[in-house]
């Protein structure tokens, strides 16, 4: 991926290193715990780690020490570059519409850190929290990517915080809020079943965001597709509950399967249309 030299933003966070106060360390075998549960219950990792942990349910989130990184920190230099990528290409296209686009936080952090949804731990990977607007990810979790998952590759990095920045996009339409409303009025399968529909339309932003930002400043390189494609193959509901426990539980999928993550970012990174994205009206996933 060719994204050296290119414009870095101005909102990313560093809060790595920070201590805050009432944190609790969480061990091995309470991460595993929250991670099966989360497959079962249909709920985010997150949340069942603040169960387990006594992290509450949804804190306030507190003042904070954030820096930049520091300009010798290559892996944070390059989240920069993608996030400011992301922003020029949805800038671009909320504009077109007449729209305003809302350009989120991105939060890097070790371990835990208080968000405006709870406690975010490093275990529950990337996320997006609407509440505050801001990207949270523990850059471990690329060195879990290709150790866990053999996906390596700087465009499937890309490809992570594009995931979630299609997140920001659907609050910024209002998408979320839709959403988080009809799924309290539905059966825990029908709402995990509308999770999908939510994290497939994520994968399509994502897909759409590669598009532009490619016919405008050449960013991808050979094997750069092939590569995203790998790391949405490997974070399939069915591919990771396979790993986890073994067999699969379809009606505690929230994030869609491997091939249907594959094909919506696919049909995002193909038509470069957020029209093409609407996973919500979709007959087939």
């Amino acid at each position: 991926m060719r994204w050296e030299g290119n414009r870095e933003s101005d909102n990313v966070e560093d809060r790595r290193g920070a201590s805050f106060g009432g944190g609790r360390s969480v061990g091995l075998g309470t991460i595993a715990i929250a991670l099966v549960a989360s497959y079962f219950l249909g709920v985010s990792p997150m949340t069942v780690l603040n169960v387990l942990t006594g992290g509450g349910g949804l804190p306030v989130a507190q003042e904070q020490t954030a820096h930049r990184p520091p300009e010798t920190d290559h892996m944070a230099k390059f989240v920069s570059t993608v996030l400011a990528d992301t922003e020029d290409t949805w800038q671009a296209l909320f504009r077109a519409e007449g729209a305003r686009y809302v350009e989120p936080k991105l939060v890097l952090f070790s371990g835990s850190t208080p968000t405006a949804c709870g406690t975010g731990q490093s275990a529950s990977g990337p996320f997006y929290c609407p509440g505050d607007q801001k990207i949270y990810i523990d850059l471990s979790f690329y060195r879990l990517m290709q150790q866990r998952f053999r996906v390596s590759g700087e465009f499937a990095q890309a490809y992570v915080i594009a995931h979630e920045v299609g997140h920001h996009v659907q609050h910024l339409m209002g998408i979320t809020d839709k959403t988080d409303a009809a799924r309290r009025r539905m059966s825990q399968a029908q709402g995990n079943a509308l999770s999908v529909r939510v994290e497939l339309q994520a994968d399509c932003f994502a897909g759409v965001w590669a598009h532009h930002a490619d016919r405008a400043r050449s960013i991808l390189e050979s094997g750069d597709v092939e590569s995203a494609l790998n790391a949405a193959s490997a974070i399939g509901d069915d591919a990771l509950q396979r790993q986890a426990q073994g067999h699969v539980v379809p009606d505690s999928f929230t994030h869609g399967t491997s091939e249907q993550r594959v094909r919506w970012f696919t049909r995002g990174i193909q038509s470069g249309k957020v029209t093409a994205c609407n996973t919500f009206e979709a007959r087939q996933l």
